[in-house]
């Protein structure tokens, strides 16, 4: 479900989206070299067993450099735990997890989607200490044994080349290794190791913190979901009806959570997933949607919090052209059901064009 940046947005933001509309096909923000791509493609095998190696928990211990790019040698070493669940029918994957740092821990979270146009997996990563952003993508695959994924980012505001490299994949202990280049690619500077010891083959969330909020306890778990839905803004009531199906896992330490959706539309079945982190500084909830149709981006993100019991998330989105806003309201909720609401509007909020209605069952 389509889930939408607070409405104090101004026009800069509007026109950050629509520059976001007409690029978001492109794969990178700005290419990667080709030879640094090389061999980083999928083979034309199923990716849905990809990341099947990886589903499970794990206790994993890490060595990072302090400094990037910098010139520094000096390492320090962590211990560390990690929860990956399997989406989007196998093509996408969620990776939670907590770093024991020696200055204190942190959560963060690993975004996986598969685009079938490209044969490329997309990996972002959302850093739980700065919560209002996704990072920007790695893209590659795997070849044998292990996998190579790049993408582009900055550094101190300079532009650089990431590459994220997991090897000894299907052994008892595989590593990943986390490398960035300042020059394009000619040299690389390997800065993040971590080594994977599996303690369950089936995942469960991590431990939840105490200071986490509590405002989407509720959604956790499997649903059955009955969805009511019409075209946005045309004002049409000729509405359709299907079933779907939703499971959600808390993350961050509780101060986040992921669902993950089928819906079986009368055009055929639709999956994606919706993402929601918490900021503390603001007590404001983002909520980004990542659709299975196009999962080579993440939408931008609603935000909100808990108004009169319900949880109401507003921004801004592109639809057919236009930078419209998007309403989501959850309301109704109890131990066992729940309702979801979108609405749209034209008008900054002035009015609103409700388009799509979905009433949760808790299964079992």
């Amino acid at each position: 479900m389509p889930i939408a940046p607070s409405a104090d947005t101004d026009s800069g933001r509007r026109r950050l989206l629509m520059a976001f509309a007409a690029s978001a096909a492109a794969a990178l923000p700005w290419p990667v070299p080709a030879m640094a791509m090389a061999g980083s493609t999928a083979p034309a095998t199923d990716p849905r067993a990809d990341w099947r190696w990886l589903i499970g928990n794990w206790n994993v211990r890490h060595r990072r450099l302090k400094e990037r790019l910098s010139g520094s040698d000096e390492w320090e070493s962590f211990a560390g735990r990690g929860a990956v669940w399997s989406t989007l029918d196998g093509l996408g994957t969620i990776d939670d997890n907590q770093m024991d740092l020696p200055g204190g821990s942190y959560h963060g979270m690993s975004i996986r989607a598969f685009d079938p146009a490209t044969r490329q997996w997309a990996i972002w990563w959302l850093d739980a200490r700065n919560p209002t952003r996704i990072d920007p993508p790695v893209r590659g695959g795997f070849a044998g044994d292990g996998g190579t994924f790049l993408g582009r980012d900055t550094l101190r505001g300079q532009p650089i080349l990431m590459r994220f490299r997991w090897h000894d994949i299907h052994g008892p202990r595989p590593w990943w290794e986390q490398a960035f280049s300042g020059d394009d690619g000619a040299s690389w500077e390997v800065n993040w190791r971590n080594w994977f010891t599996r303690t369950d083959a089936e995942p469960t969330p991590l431990p939840r913190l105490p200071q986490a909020p509590d405002d989407w306890n509720f959604l956790a778990g499997q649903w059955r979901v009955r969805h009511r839905r019409r075209p946005r803004l045309s004002r049409t009531e000729d509405w359709d009806e299907f079933d779907g199906t939703f499971h959600n896992w808390p993350v961050l330490g509780g101060f986040g959570n992921v669902g993950d959706n089928l819906m079986r539309m009368p055009a055929g079945d639709v999956r994606g997933m919706g993402i929601r982190a918490f900021d503390p500084a603001r007590g404001e909830w983002s909520s980004w949607w990542l659709d299975g149709r196009t999962p080579d981006r993440i939408g931008a993100p609603l935000r909100g919090r808990i108004r009169n019991g319900e949880r109401v998330l507003i921004g801004e989105e592109i639809v057919d052209g236009q930078v419209i806003l998007t309403r989501v309201i959850w309301s109704r909720i109890t131990p066992r059901s729940a309702r979801w609401e979108q609405a749209s509007s034209r008008d900054g909020g002035t009015s609103w064009d409700t388009d799509w209605i979905s009433d949760f069952t808790r299964n079992g």
